[in-house]
């Protein structure tokens, strides 16, 4: 962090005075939704951001099972013809806002699902407290330390409280190895070797959209590898301490031999590994390409647009209180996708190769390796779960909407303090790549760090 913000977070720090024990920070998702959730009423839903996961994810799906315990009462988004098409592909009959207050005033919702661009979450998840109402958010809570502070002083200050939609911590596979870990088959976690590769198909798509500027998305560090972050939180059950990063932007953005504003309206469609045509996805077609004359957003904006400042390739040691150390690397433009991760052990290791994506056929099944010090491998066999995400998605869902009050013995329900420690790591990562220098966790938030994941 550089002395300006250093400076800034400590004006912050002293205007709030807010430095408050970690315990308040610990509510799982089943008290949060038992604090409006009456049996046989239905949860009154209000969405804002109706782009891709809006619509989809939390909209048109949440309908499609979950309609005997929601209703949506409200829609909104900046852009008035992208929601009112997403009114319709949702299959819902409420009114529609382009202005946020206005929607919360006019509904009075029981909880708000927050879905815009990363750089906003932290307005809406706010409006939603400060109006007395539980709030939903997409990863990554927010995409800066002072944000991020704001959003736990309003949770606090409301007495309401905020659920952040960690989908990954549901698959059946992650779970699975959050089981052997916590059996302590490999003893004392010492070091953990973790490295992510998105393809040139999905990798690429992040260029394309407001995802390449670091203003809007606060870098992948925190957009993607926020995901990536908790789920290492989650299995370590530790909270990290200090950040060290590189990265590089040196494929996409001003690195590119080919240069437009759009695919569509590039000259260079023939010659271009990268071209896509939007218009051939009907549900993006209507959501982006007949909405653009409202605020001027190009779904199929150029990946080698001069003006990207994000990274594309990235790597970051991260210190945990247990005093695990973790090794993890991001790269957007490989030839397939997927992830390595091994948990080396005083007494063992754990491992897996997650495949995703080209060239492999992706089996409907994921593997574990399990290797004993002194004694033979053990290959563990796990199905995937129905649904996105690995099986993520549903699960998900169906604690948020269906059952809140189920059992939750693997801790996989999220609140404010593990979006905060998720992306308080791509923060600090991304701050420690601006500065040369190592960032301490405990220097951007008023959040005490625990041995413990729990923080209690």
């Amino acid at each position: 962090m550089n002395s300006e913000s250093s400076n800034s977070r400590r004006d912050f720090l002293a205007k709030t005075g807010s430095l408050i024990a970690g315990s308040i920070f610990i509510h799982p998702v089943s008290e949060a939704l038992n604090l409006w959730n009456k049996p046989g009423e239905k949860m009154k839903l209000a969405l804002v951001g109706t782009g891709i996961r809006g619509t989809t994810m939390f909209g048109r799906d949440v309908m499609r099972v979950y309609k005997d315990q929601v209703e949506f009462v409200g829609l909104c988004d900046i852009n008035e013809g992208r929601v009112k098409y997403a009114k319709t592909f949702i299959g819902v009959d409420c009114p529609t806002y382009t202005d946020c207050d206005q929607m919360l005033k006019e509904v009075r919702p029981d909880v708000l699902i927050v879905t815009t661009m990363d750089s906003t979450h932290n307005q809406f998840i706010i409006k939603g407290l400060e109006a007395g109402i539980n709030v939903i958010t997409e990863k990554p809570m927010t995409t800066d330390e002072v944000k991020c502070q704001n959003i736990l002083d309003a949770e606090r200050k409301s007495g309401k409280k905020v659920i952040v939609t960690f989908n990954y911590r549901y698959s059946p596979h992650r779970q699975k190895i959050y089981e052997i870990l916590r059996a302590g088959e490999i003893g004392t976690i010492t070091s953990v070797d973790f490295h992510w590769y998105l393809n040139t198909s999905h990798g690429a798509d992040y260029f394309r959209r407001w995802h390449g500027y670091r203003d809007k998305s606060g870098t992948l560090l925190v957009h993607k590898s926020t995901h990536h972050f908790d789920l290492l939180n989650w299995w370590l059950d530790s909270d990290p301490v200090e950040v060290f990063a590189f990265g590089e932007l040196e494929f996409y953005g001003k690195n590119g031999p080919y240069r437009g504003e759009t695919c569509r309206s590039c000259t260079h469609k023939n010659e271009c590994d990268f071209y896509w045509d939007v218009t051939k996805n009907e549900h993006l077609k209507n959501l982006y390409v007949e909405n653009e004359q409202y605020d001027g957003y190009h779904r199929d904006g150029c990946v080698f647009r001069e003006d990207i400042n994000i990274y594309d390739k990235m790597a970051v040691q991260i210190k945990y209180k247990n005093k695990v150390q973790v090794s993890y690397s991001l790269t957007t433009y490989s030839p397939y996708e997927g992830y390595r991760i091994a948990f080396n052990g005083t007494k063992g290791r754990v491992e897996a190769w997650v495949k995703e994506s080209q060239p492999w056929k992706v089996e409907p099944q994921d593997e574990i390796r399990l290797t004993k010090n002194f004694g033979e491998s053990e290959i563990i066999v796990v199905p995937h779960g129905g649904g996105g995400h690995g099986g993520g998605d549903t699960r998900l869902k169906d604690k948020i909407f269906k059952d809140p009050s189920m059992a939750d013995p693997w801790r996989q329900a999220a609140g404010t303090r593990d979006g905060a420690m998720s992306c308080l790591i791509g923060i600090a990562a991304r701050n420690s790549i601006e500065t040369g220098k190592p960032i301490k966790i405990k220097d951007l938030t008023d959040i005490p760090l625990a041995e413990s994941g729990r923080g209690i």
